[in-house]
């Protein structure tokens, strides 16, 4: 019994190597610090990053950094030397995060320093920019987030109120939708008095709790799509948030002036189980409440897409994993980046990219653009700024081509705001109508004018495992047992509906019935001493088993209808009877017509967990390979003598 659990044990696995395996992870220990200097004049302060030198990527642009300060009073500014008017008398703590694009290295890491403000000598003070009118709130971050590494988001939000307010805003952190969290905060840095509180259902900035997650699994989804209006359904904005976040961050703030604009700043950390997909979008979610007496918000996904070094050209999707049952009517999100890192603008921009044949062309929705233009009438030359798509049926892609705009350059002079020399293209398609279960990439290549074409990462599609159960019942047949019958049942799992190879694991029990070589022993005894008589001994044994099995395949299909599979058994009984019967016939001399005497004893054994036997398989079937019912024949070799056999069944997977 122990050899048949220790083996059973390593064959497990074997097909789930996730259980046993552990990661090894080489990690970068040079660490390269930015320092933080300013020149300060009464309240006016210069400030200036001291950064190590750039480690420039081999074939890329031009290494460079990009700064994002924190003033101290709520400020922040993307300058890479900006200056700053305090308005009041105090210490400041200002904060620099630097991130390295193009380059080979870490991003450097910075301390805060302390500015004190001890004079008021310029009453030009720096005043926080306000939110445009039609924008209430805003939520965005400094970099996308790398494994292992800091990242800060903002949460920027107006009063729009006709009346001093106290508010209140929800930061849902970590998706549920992937296994590990990605994120860690680390700190929160308010500057208007906000305070953290703690809700009912909430632990803060804890797991939530689970209840909502099985109140939400009780309502349909249709349930989020309210015939209310989105901005005061709070009750069900939050449940919703429950449902897809496991961390919230909530804080209170008071007396915001009507149009006052404020911003908070949260440090988050990428946690080292943040999944490695170099395309996968996470999200974060902010929820803005203008006055906490009212139902009345505003709600803000953040989108960031997983990158492995700081690139501006970017494709990424939310394709990274999927769950294939569930995929056929979903739309899936792609996005391209990209940044103009010349030294003048760019006119034309062109995306070619690769679309895999598992997505419909025709299906292809522009969603959003940057910068922002109509779709060009086809078959039309236009002087106007627009965006161009051709579909490329044999080179299997999709061209975006921006027409006749003005995306400046991040080396051009005088440009100082680098995010207005980046662009995107977001859109959606669906998938067509029969495809296979299998990883896909696809890359873009990115045409500033007449440049030579950038190169993005590659996008890539992947599925789920996802579970397979199937029911399979048949008939074995062993050719060297005399008298045998075996009928069998066992349930398989596997990945749902794989595309070629997959494993397959199998728990079967058999009802076997068979008889031994019957054995014949003729002896001659005499009878006082003169008669000869015969005496016949006929000896059988009849066994009843039942026996489980635990079969562990290699399987591949060739197609929708034919698959093989090959791999080792383990086999024990888990019950064992043995009916012994001995028959004893005494013949006059040795003429078997004259019977004398006939004698019959049988007795019985029975065990338990006993005769553990291995062994191979070979398997082919026929019918549907990938799901529902197929046709199947084995041949098992056990490494016993006399046990090989043939298993003929049916199966049908779910």
């Amino acid at each position: 019994m122990k050899r048949f659990l220790s083996i059973t044990i390593f064959l497990i696995l074997f097909c789930f190597p996730e259980f046993a395996k552990g990661q090894t992870k080489v990690k970068d220990t040079i660490i390269r610090r930015a320092n933080i200097g300013y020149d300060k004049n009464g309240n006016q302060v210069s400030l200036k990053p001291e950064v190590p030198p750039l480690i420039q990527v081999a074939g890329a642009p031009k290494a460079s950094y990009s700064y994002f300060w924190e003033m101290g009073d709520g400020n922040y500014s993307k300058e890479p030397t900006p200056k700053h008017v305090y308005k009041k008398k105090k210490e400041y703590k200002v904060n620099l995060s630097v991130t390295n694009n193009y380059d080979n290295g870490k991003p450097p890491k910075t301390r805060p320093r302390t500015v004190a403000i001890n004079e008021i000598t310029n009453t030009q003070f720096s005043e926080i920019a306000s939110l445009q009118d039609t924008i209430q709130y805003k939520i965005f971050n400094n970099r996308e987030p790398v494994p292992e590494e800091e990242m800060v988001v903002v949460v920027s939000y107006r009063n729009p109120l006709n009346y001093v307010a106290n508010g209140k805003l929800y930061l849902f952190y970590n998706d549920k939708e992937f296994k590990n969290n990605n994120f860690e905060l680390l700190e929160t840095r308010t500057h208007f008095g906000e305070k953290e509180v703690i809700e009912d259902g909430f632990a803060c900035s804890n797991e939530m709790n689970n209840s909502y997650e099985n109140i939400a699994s009780a309502v349909s989804i249709p349930m989020f799509r309210s015939t209310f209006s989105p901005d005061e359904n709070l009750d069900l904005t939050l449940l919703e948030s429950k449902t897809l976040f496991r961390n919230v961050k909530i804080l209170e703030f008071d007396n915001i002036n009507v149009n006052e604009t404020r911003n908070l700043f949260f440090t988050f950390k990428t946690t080292p189980e943040m999944i490695k997909d170099t395309s996968a979008t996470v999200k974060m979610r902010g929820v803005y409440v203008p006055d906490r007496n009212y139902k009345n918000h505003k709600k803000k996904t953040l989108e960031m897409e997983i990158v492995t070094s700081h690139d501006p050209n970017k494709m990424s999707s939310n394709a990274a994993f999927m769950n294939y049952r569930l995929v056929r009517f979903k739309k899936v999100n792609f996005k391209t980046r990209f940044q103009n890192d010349g030294e003048g603008p760019a006119r034309t921009i062109r995306l070619e990219t690769d679309i895999p044949g598992m997505f419909d062309k025709k299906t292809l929705q522009i969603v959003d653009s940057y910068p922002k233009c109509p779709i060009c009438p086809k078959g039309e030359e236009v002087n106007y700024s627009c965006l161009d798509t051709i579909i490329k049926q044999k080179q299997k892609q999709i061209h975006f081509t921006f027409k006749n705009i003005y995306l400046p350059g991040s080396t051009q002079k005088n440009v100082i705001e680098k995010d207005s020399t980046k662009g995107f293209v977001k859109y959606t398609m669906k998938f067509v109508k029969d495809f296979h279960k299998e990883s896909t990439q696809s890359k873009t290549a990115i045409i500033f004018d007449k440049n030579e074409p950038v190169i993005t990462n590659y996008s890539t599609t992947r599925f789920l495992p996802g579970v397979s159960i199937g029911v399979k019942t048949g008939y074995n047949l062993f050719p060297n047992l005399e008298n045998s019958k075996s009928y069998f049942v066992a349930a398989t799992i596997s990945p749902y509906k794989s595309y070629k190879w997959y494993w397959q694991v199998e728990w079967q029990n058999n009802f076997h019935k068979y008889q031994s070589e019957t054995t014949i022993n003729d002896e001659l005894v005499n009878k006082n001493g003169a008669i000869l008589q015969l005496q016949r001994t006929t000896s059988t044994t009849n066994f009843e088993n039942l026996v489980m099995e635990i079969p562990v395949l290699i399987r591949y299909n060739i197609n929708n209808y034919i698959g093989l599979g090959a791999g080792i058994q383990n086999r024990i009984n888990i019950s064992e009877k043995q009916n012994f019967l001995t028959n004893t016939k005494l013949y006059e001399s040795t003429n078997t017509n004259f019977l004398v005497k006939e004698n019959y004893k049988t007795t019985e054994t029975k065990q338990s967990f006993s005769h553990y036997k291995s062994g191979v398989l070979l398997d082919v079937t026929a019918g549907f390979a990938r799901i529902g019912p197929s046709l199947g024949i084995r041949y098992n070799v056990s490494f016993e003598k006399n046990f090989n056999y043939i298993q003929f069944y049916g199966i049908w997977k779910f």
